[in-house]
């Protein structure tokens, strides 16, 4: 029996030092199936994704918002409790060689040790008596202290990954709108006849989806957070970005000095965007699912070239370019569906069926949904 505990507490302590690394300290994605961390967001998703079913439409993202931050800290906690008794374990297995007031010390009391052990406390009341026991308590009073600096120095970079983020889509509010729509970004840039800076804020989110690739496959639980706007979601932006530059990509009627550069730039960023995508899916197990009912219908399509015609975009039609667009949605859409289906997301329309404000033009005070969190 003893034997059975120290093995059982080393395997313990193995599998949560090895998870905590493959999550915090790793710089790479980690896609073995069976892991710590992945059992616990898959389940504690579904649990939290339920529950969300129940609540009011009013309050439902402020209730899906609040679970990021609170299964990190959760998270956390399960580590540690983990190593606490993965410690005490081994103290049990050791046949508990420890003063304690009572007469026979037992398991509980290896447990209470190590815990304050693996967090410094040192009452004093409970103390190893042996060599063994005493070289236990020093090895998790280090691995105590070393775990609390890790995380520690986890989540600013966490923080500061998702304030990255949050900016690109704040920024991206005023040129596409609220939701963002590929239609209204191009239509706003063509009103403005600033077809440049559409080329430069292409090439911002080449970079931007590059920094979401490298941060949320290093911290997946990024990809839980959500935005504190209303009407706005890394994954909503990421798919306007996608449906812009798929349109760019079919050329225009004309050909204007600035159609080469930016339809170049346009495919950058376009494959930059589906390569986040693609991988994000791939790291949360979201096969590809189209979605249903059709994003862009003959009506809506409509409705966008027509936009755009007004303002002196006319992007070539027929069916070669139609079949182009169909190509080039079939890379992305199914994907961007998946894992709006899994995150319990909304993916924005090609164009909007009527003008509404954009989330500057509003404000917490005339608008009780302006936050999420708004009551």
């Amino acid at each position: 029996m003893q034997i059975v505990a120290i093995v059982a507490g080393l395997a313990i302590l193995f599998v949560v030092l090895l998870d905590t690394f493959e999550t915090i300290i790793l710089p790479r994605t980690v896609t073995r199936r069976v892991r710590l961390t992945r059992l616990f967001y898959s389940s504690a998703w579904i649990v939290w994704a339920a529950a969300a079913k129940r609540v009011s439409p009013g309050r439902r993202e402020a209730f899906l918002g609040a679970f990021g931050p609170l299964s990190l800290i959760v998270l956390l906690g399960v580590w540690a409790v983990c190593l606490v008794f993965s410690f005490a374990l081994i103290q049990w297995g050791l046949g508990s060689q420890v003063a304690a007031p009572e007469s026979r010390p037992g398991f509980w009391s290896d447990v209470y040790m190590s815990g304050i052990t693996f967090f410094t406390v040192g009452f004093g009341d409970v103390t190893p008596r042996t060599p063994l026991a005493r070289f236990v308590s020093v090895a998790e009073a280090g691995g105590g202290l070393g775990f609390l600096a890790i995380v520690i120095g986890y989540l600013p970079v966490l923080y500061q990954s998702f304030s990255r983020r949050e900016v690109g889509i704040s920024l991206l509010d005023a040129r596409a709108g609220s939701p963002p729509t590929a239609a209204e970004l191009l239509r706003r840039h063509g009103e403005a006849q600033s077809m440049e800076s559409l080329r430069t804020l292409l090439h911002d989110w080449e970079r931007w989806a590059a920094d979401l690739l490298e941060s949320h496959l290093s911290y997946p639980v990024l990809a839980y957070y959500r935005s504190q706007h209303d009407r706005e979601s890394w994954l909503a932006a990421l798919t306007a970005m996608l449906d812009a530059c798929a349109l760019l990509s079919l050329g225009f009627q004309s050909a204007p000095s600035w159609q080469g550069p930016l339809l170049w730039q346009a495919q950058l960023t376009f494959a930059m965007c589906r390569h986040a995508i693609i991988d994000l899916a791939l790291i949360f197990d979201t096969p590809p699912l189209p979605p249903t009912p059709d994003r862009l219908p003959p009506e809506a399509w409509r409705r966008l070239c027509a936009a755009l015609d007004s303002v002196g975009i006319a992007l070539r039609d027929g069916r070669e370019a139609e079949e182009r667009l169909a190509m080039l949605r079939a890379q992305y859409e199914p994907f961007v569906n998946a894992l709006a289906e899994r995150l319990l997301l909304t993916l924005p329309p090609w164009i909007e069926e009527y003008e509404a404000l954009d989330n500057w033009q509003t404000s917490a005070w005339e608008h009780s949904d302006h936050f999420f969190h708004a009551h």
